[in-house]
This record gives structure tokens, C-alpha cells and sequence, in this order.
């Protein structure tokens, strides 16, 4: 299991040109105090031979005296360094172990279990692709074991496997493997955590860890080295958003001024058109410069420098983006803080906020609840103590450029500094979104108790039997110039010569009615889909299939009225096209009229877009014709059901 090649001796440079190749995968382990976190560790570096003889023998000779497994070896010790650690027999910092299979890189983080450095667990997380959280099999989820998976969810770590160790105490038991399995699922289904598997093992004997365990037959998937080596992390980084803030002007001479910083998310190429945040400035890539040369385009997480062909006043903070694709820019946010000091957080105290590479003074303006770990409960609370998690309205002293922390880890982070004594006291991820009472719009308006809704005698099922369809509302979803309302009375038009019950609902014609009153603030666009998600919905409610031409350039304003529609109901389709195609086909001069100032908040030149990230139905429209896509639409809707497949 271990890297060892018989390329080492034969041809050294391939040797290290194949390991420099390997795919790097980062992991914690974490879960509660003595559940085994450090032993496992050690087991996994022990199993694979990633121990030099003399350090195995210091280890050994340890073990007798700070050991807790008699006469035997262990491994422990290995992560636990601090004196401190080894006579308690804890983890108290973050220990970091590097290590490598046939397979690939690993990077391990192994975080403390104890309460009060819940805070050092939060780091060590912070950065990894996978987590590995640890149940010691005779006590069962407890709630260190609650608090660490909520960070862990909290933190966007999208790979979890549950281990639960100390099997052989517990006579390898399935019942209560099974049990603890259950606990642990019951716990999590509110939380979001895509993948996640559970593995019995004994980190001390080393059942399951790298070799399968001849003593839990009953068992008969991966173990956990297996597991490691082949879970599936390449879609984990986000390469749609570039996002590159600046972290340092390499000026060295006359003739050279390159932007140096690490992609936080996206790919870059040679030639492209880049936008500076926050002063809009655009240009092109000139070059991408690194130690090894020029590259032709440069990914996340690549450290690289770029130098552009216009001279732009760029400085350390400012951040470059792509000008269809930008961040949100706003000095106010929801976000959900972790709090790491004993001084506890005071709203309305300043504080420093660390943003990338960006440092800004600013207020936590409101505590809105503190969530409890143990039942998910949010309660009301004046302040955070202590490795406390509380739900926090952000107010900076100027904007800031960042994204949603689900869809994008690096320009979704920020640490809260106290301004007296320069300790890190909070770490915090954002929200992208606001709450109701800030942004002025309805979606969560509670209904007047004295109104009450009446139902319609004719039935959904006698209103499928008379129109021969399911009712249904179709949202046609793009940039301008991605041929949404074209398409949706195209469709309209073959439905109703096929005798189908239709009708179109299109956004700028909804804005020339009951959505007169509103602008394009993120704010008002959200209130003009929400409007238009009400008649949709009266109009499925009458058996007819709505066909919604939006913008809707926010993901979770379209999640939203997904809600209000009814998912069985709600179908997003997405039309693409290239932006040069997209301002071809712009009659009315919008796009113009956008880059030089005149139209303000215009998605996918002073506004962000967000495509959906998994559409019923994805159409580039530069690449089909109105029919072709039209009977692509048509086709979807049979396959769901809608209108009958032999249409």
C-alpha cells in the first residue's frame, strides 16, 4: 500500500514526475474525546510502512512509558507530539501528517476531541476534501460526535465516512454497529451531507483500516484505505466562477507588472476578457506567469501571476473576475459564525474582518439565534461564548466582493479579528442571501389570519381528465439574448395546435402589469419571481401548463418558487448561449447600454448570473435551432409525464 516503485531505482525522474502526478486528497479526523482519532492515524501510516525504523523504534520505546496499550505499540504517539498530549493521552492542537499510496497524496489533519478546542477542530476542517468522523463503538454518538458534524456540514465537506472503532471492545457486534448507524442518521437528516458511508473497524488492531477484518464477516464494504484512495473528489471544486483576488503587484522592473494570488475557484486562458473588482475596470489577459513558465490557462487552486494589456490601478484586496460571471458585491451579509475566543462576541463591537486578501473594519450588526448542536434547535441568544454557532448579520465599512461559502469555500470565508488584540476570535461562512425583514420582499410574510383559502370543486384529477395533461410550470431560465421568450412562445404555439391547455408567463411582460412598481435590485427581481411563482401556480392550480420566461439569475430564488409551484410541478430548463452570440441577438441595445453605465444590476455584465447547477434540461442555444429545441422541451415533458408520449 505503500509509494514504493521499482522506478526508484531504475529511472528516479519518472519515479517523481508519477508521484508529482498523484491526486491530492485532504482529510481530518475528528469526532469526540478518546473515540481513537489519533490511533487510527497512526494505524493508517503504520499499515502502509510510511514509518522510518528509527522513528518505529523511538516510537516503541515511548510507548512503555507514555503508551496506553501496555507493552504493545502505540500508535498514537505518532500524531500525539506535545508532551502535554502524550501524558494525558488527548489530542490538543492540529496535527498534520503527510502520506502517500500507489494511488495518491494524502494530507491528514488530526483535530482534538475535546470541547474547548473545538475551535483548533474548525482550522484543521477548514481546508479538507474529506472528513473522517470517529464513534468509539461502546459509547455511541455523543455530543462532541453532534458539534463536529455540524462544523463538518457547516464547512461544506461534501465526503463524510463515519468510523466506528473500538469494535473489538464490543465483541465486533453488527447490532451494535447497525444501532450506532442508525443514531447517526436520525441525527444528520437535517443536515447536508451528499455522501456519506459508515465503516466498523478497530483503529488499535487495525480490523477494516487498511486490510479487511476477518473477525466482522458480516461487513462487505470498503475499508477505509480503500475507501480513501477511491473516493470521487474532482467535481468537488468550483471551475464555472473565476475568482482571483489579488494578493500581491509584482513590480521587478520597468518593462513588468504582474497581479500574483492563488485562483480561488475557475480556470483562466491566455487572451480572455477579465473584470477588476470593485472598480469594473475591464481588459484581457496578457499572460500567466508561474515558476515553471508560462501556461496557456491556469485553474484553481494554481498559484500564479497575471499580467493584463491594459494599465489598470490594481491593488492587494482587489479581486478579477470574469465580466458575465461576478461575484456579489455588497457590504452587509448573513453568515453563520463559529466563535473561537473566551471573550464572547459582542453585536455592535468592532471588529476586523479578514475576506481573502482583503481586511475590513465592521460590526456583527445582529445575532439572529445560537444553533444547539445536540438538537439543531435555533434559540435566541444576546451573544456567542465559546465554540458557540450562531446564525450573524455582518455590516462591513465598505463592500466587499464574495460569493455564497456552499458554492465557493474561498471567497465564502472570512475570520473575525479582535481589533485590541489581533487574536482570531470567529470564523464565519456566508449566506448569500437575505432575510426577508432586510430585503423588503414576501417570501416568508406570513398570511393575515383573517384571510382563508377556498378550494375548487373540480378536482386536479378531473382537470387531467378533461385537458389530457398534467398541469406543469416550465421555467425557461438564461442571460438575455439566450432566446427565452422566443423559445417559450415557440412552444406554446406546438402545445396548443396539439390541443393542449397552455400559456406563457413572460418576466417583461409580468413587469408591464402587476410588477410595474418594481426595479432590477436583486431585491426586486427576487419579488418579480415570486409574483410570477403566485400566478404560475393559480394557473397549474386551473390544470394549465405555464410556460415562465425569467432571467432568474439567483439559484435560490428559483429554489424558492420551486416551493411555492410544487416540486413535482417545477421544471427548469436552462438556455446558454456565448456572450457574443447573446449580444448579437440584442435588438434593444441592452448589453450596451449595460457596459457603459446606463442600465444598472444586469446580470451577466454588472450582476451576477448563477446557472443552475442540475436543470431538467440544459439547451445551448447557439448549437440547436427554436425547433429543435422546442421538441427537446416536448420530449422532457413526456418523459415526465405531462402530455401524453405518443404526442
Amino acid at each position: 500500500m505503500s509509494h514504493k516503485s521499482d522506478l526508484i531505482a531504475t529511472d528516479i525522474d519518472a519515479y517523481l514526475r508519477q508521484h508529482e502526478e498523484k491526486e491530492l486528497l485532504r482529510f481530518l479526523t475528528c469526532g469526540s474525546v478518546d473515540d481513537g482519532k489519533s490511533t487510527l492515524i497512526g494505524r493508517l501510516l503504520y499499515d502502509t510502512k510510511m514509518i522510518y525504523e528509527d522513528h518505529l523504534a523511538a516510537l516503541r520505546a515511548d510507548s512503555l512509558q507514555h503508551g496506553t496499550t501496555g507493552d504493545d505499540f502505540d500508535p498514537a504517539l505518532l500524531t500525539d507530539g506535545l508532551k502535554a498530549e502524550r501524558e494525558q493521552g488527548i489530542t490538543i492542537d492540529v496535527a498534520y501528517r503527510y502520506f502517500s499510496t500507489a494511488r495518491r497524496k494524502f494530507i491528514i489533519a488530526d483535530t482534538p476531541g475535546h470541547e474547548q478546542y473545538t475551535r483548533n477542530m474548525a482550522t484543521g476542517a477548514s481546508t479538507c476534501d474529506l472528513a473522517v468522523i470517529l464513534i468509539d463503538a461502546r459509547h455511541g454518538v455523543l455530543t462532541q460526535t453532534r458539534r463536529h458534524t455540524f462544523i463538518v456540514s457547516l464547512l461544506g465537506i461534501r465526503h463524510v465516512v463515519v468510523t466506528v472503532n473500538k469494535m473489538d471492545l464490543v465483541d465486533f457486534s453488527q447490532e451494535v454497529f447497525e444501532k450506532i448507524r442508525d443514531d447517526y442518521r436520525d441525527f444528520t437528516t437535517r443536515l447536508d451531507l451528499p455522501d456519506l458511508h459508515f465503516i466498523p473497524i478497530s483503529a488499535l488492531k487495525g480490523d477494516n483500516v487498511v486490510d479487511p477484518s476477518p473477525h466482522m464477516p458480516w461487513y462487505q464494504g470498503p475499508t477505509l484505505m480503500h475507501f480513501l484512495e477511491t473516493v470521487y473528489i474532482g467535481s468537488d471544486r468550483n471551475l464555472e466562477d473565476f475568482r482571483f483576488p489579488v494578493q500581491w503587484v509584482n513590480r521587478p522592473h520597468l518593462d513588468f507588472r504582474g497581479y500574483c494570488g492563488t485562483i480561488a475557484s475557475g480556470i483562466i486562458r491566455r487572451g480572455e476578457e477579465v473584470m477588476v473588482l470593485p472598480s469594473r475596470r475591464t481588459s484581457r489577459v496578457k499572460s500567466i506567469v508561474t515558476m515553471d513558465g508560462e501556461l496557456k490557462e491556469a485553474f484553481t487552486p494554481q498559484a500564479v501571476t497575471l499580467t493584463l494589456e491594459d494599465e489598470i490601478d490594481i491593488s492587494r484586496g482587489d479581486m478579477i473576475v470574469r465580466p458575465g460571471n461576478l461575484p456579489r458585491i455588497d457590504d452587509t451579509f448573513e453568515s453563520v459564525i463559529v466563535w473561537m475566543h473566551q471573550d464572547q462576541l459582542v453585536p455592535g463591537r468592532p471588529y476586523w474582518f479578514k475576506h481573502g486578501t482583503t481586511m475590513v473594519p465592521g460590526t456583527v450588526r445582529r445575532l439572529r439565534y445560537r444553533v444547539d448542536v445536540n438538537t439543531l434547535h435555533r434559540t435566541p441568544a444576546a451573544t456567542l461564548k465559546l465554540n458557540e454557532i450562531g446564525r450573524c448579520t455582518v455590516n462591513l465599512n465598505q463592500p466587499i466582493a464574495f460569493d455564497d461559502y456552499r458554492r465557493n469555500r474561498s471567497t465564502g470565508a472570512f475570520i473575525v479579528i479582535d481589533r485590541i488584540t489581533n487574536a482570531t476570535v470567529g470564523a464565519g461562512m456566508i449566506m448569500d442571501r437575505r432575510t426577508a425583514e432586510e430585503s423588503g420582499d414576501h417570501w416568508e410574510a406570513a398570511q393575515s389570519p383573517s384571510l382563508h383559502t377556498t378550494a375548487s370543486p373540480v378536482s386536479e384529477t378531473e382537470r387531467e381528465s378533461r385537458f389530457g395533461q398534467r398541469a406543469a410550470t416550465l421555467l425557461l431560465t438564461g442571460l438575455t439574448g439566450s432566446g427565452k421568450t422566443t423559445i417559450a412562445f415557440a412552444l406554446e404555439r406546438f402545445l396548443f395546435d396539439h390541443g393542449h391547455a397552455v400559456t406563457v408567463l413572460d418576466g417583461q411582460n409580468l413587469r408591464g402589469g402587476i410588477s410595474r412598481d418594481l426595479g432590477f435590485t436583486a431585491e426586486d427581481r427576487s419579488e418579480n419571481i415570486r409574483r410570477g411563482a403566485e400566478v404560475a401556480k393559480l394557473i397549474n392550480d386551473s390544470g394549465l401548463i405555464c410556460v415562465c420566461a425569467f432571467v432568474a439569475p439567483e439559484e435560490e430564488v428559483r429554489q424558492r418558487a420551486k416551493k411555492v409551484i410544487g416540486e413535482d410541478r417545477f421544471f427548469v430548463i436552462h438556455l446558454d448561449a456565448p456572450e457574443d452570440v447573446r449580444r448579437s441577438r440584442d435588438a434593444h441595445g441592452l448589453y450596451r447600454r449595460a457596459d457603459e453605465g446606463e442600465i444598472a444590476n444586469f446580470p451577466g455584465v454588472s450582476a451576477p448570473y448563477q446557472p443552475p447547477p442540475e436543470p431538467d434540461l440544459h439547451l445551448r442555444t447557439d448549437q440547436l435551432n427554436v425547433n429543435q429545441c422546442v421538441a427537446k422541451i416536448v420530449e422532457l415533458l413526456k418523459r415526465q409525464g405531462i402530455i401524453d408520449p405518443s404526442l
